[in-house]
């Protein structure tokens, strides 16, 4: 029997997301998909970090998960409750348990705002705390918990750094003691010395408040600091997915293949002449190519790559990949010299 500390606190069924493009003479002229069959789930603590291009798809599945964007088709199970269809009335106690920090933390806070205002929305909208000053405490409380100074609350976000305002924008979505955090690309915006920072602070967080994170990131260095899990996206479907390490030292996908050989790593001689350069661009997810969408661009395609969707398959304990080429041997610059 399944008990609640052992089911995933979130639970992706084959999500579909779909948008319609503009109408002609009240006839629908295409269909963007953004998202096809995309299943994961991450477990009570863990963090899953979503990989792949700019317009692979990652921001769209964070956001849909989030029920911010209404899904075409699939499920959603958020702490085993079935979301996908819950009207805003219903879905409402259920967002305080999961929350989204923000790419931007420049865009993401009022600037008419003071960081005290900021931070006690959340608890005045779900109706936290009983008066001002137990509002306050908490508020206090969450500036300290992310490394800031009590006396912030008072000021407003033009007067942080970039890495301070991200903090606030991570305290913001810890207001409720969310059980899932959604973070789409929280340090891109960042400068590299302050990366470290925000990862750190994350990870610290998620130990003390057994946080389950979904974490979006195209860099995969970054992703190998924070993820105890890893599943590649590629115009909207799922290539791999496996555990950090496995994935990191023995790919089971061209693409991610691809994608680790870009990972800097100066320890690693001849790490450069390894790069794998892929030709020509994203496929459009308006008519994306037959069969496995990668085979245009990788050079293990063969003619058979183009007759169906490869599913994902077992190649290993944990690891799953979408490949046809059980016979490859694919390589990646962080795997242990033998």
């Amino acid at each position: 029997m399944t008990t609640a500390v052992d089911r995933p606190v979130l639970e992706v069924l084959e999500l579909r997301k779909h948008f319609p493009i503009g109408r002609l003479l009240s006839r629908q002229r295409g269909m963007v998909r953004a998202v096809e069959d995309v299943s994961f789930s991450i477990a009570r603590g863990e963090v899953l970090s979503l990989v792949g291009e700019s317009g692979s798809g990652k921001t769209t599945v964070g956001r849909t998960v989030m029920r911010l964007i209404e899904p075409t088709g699939g499920q959603i199970r958020f702490r085993g409750e079935d979301i996908t269809h819950l009207s805003r009335r219903a879905l409402r106690p259920v967002r305080r348990h999961m929350q989204l920090v923000f790419q931007d933390p420049f865009s993401s806070l009022n600037p008419r705002q003071t960081v005290e205002t900021i931070l006690s929305t959340p608890l005045r909208v779900h109706k936290v705390g009983s008066s001002h000053a137990g509002r306050r405490a908490l508020v206090e409380d969450a500036l300290r918990r992310v490394g800031l100074f009590a006396a912030a609350a008072d000021r407003f976000p033009h007067e942080f750094s970039g890495g301070q305002r991200q903090r606030i924008g991570i305290a913001r979505a810890l207001m409720l003691e969310p059980d899932l955090l959604v973070a789409d690309e929280p340090v891109s915006a960042l400068d590299v010395s302050v990366q470290a920072q925000v990862v750190n602070l994350l990870l610290d967080l998620r130990d003390q408040l057994q946080l389950s994170m979904l974490f979006i990131a195209h860099d995969l260095a970054l992703v190998g600091a924070i993820s105890d899990r890893v599943a590649v996206l590629y115009l909207g479907r799922l290539v791999e997915i496996a555990p950090t390490t496995a994935l990191f030292s023995s790919p089971r996908h061209p693409y991610t293949e691809a994608l680790l050989s870009a990972v800097t790593d100066p320890g690693r001689a001849g790490a450069a002449a390894a790069r794998i350069i892929l030709q020509g661009d994203l496929p459009s997810p308006i008519a994306p190519p037959s069969g496995c969408a990668f085979r245009t661009r990788c050079r293990y395609a063969v003619a058979a790559c183009a007759e169906a969707v490869p599913p994902l398959r077992v190649r290993a304990p944990g690891h799953f990949a979408a490949c046809i080429r059980d016979d490859l041997s694919l390589s990646s610059p962080l795997a242990d010299p033998a």
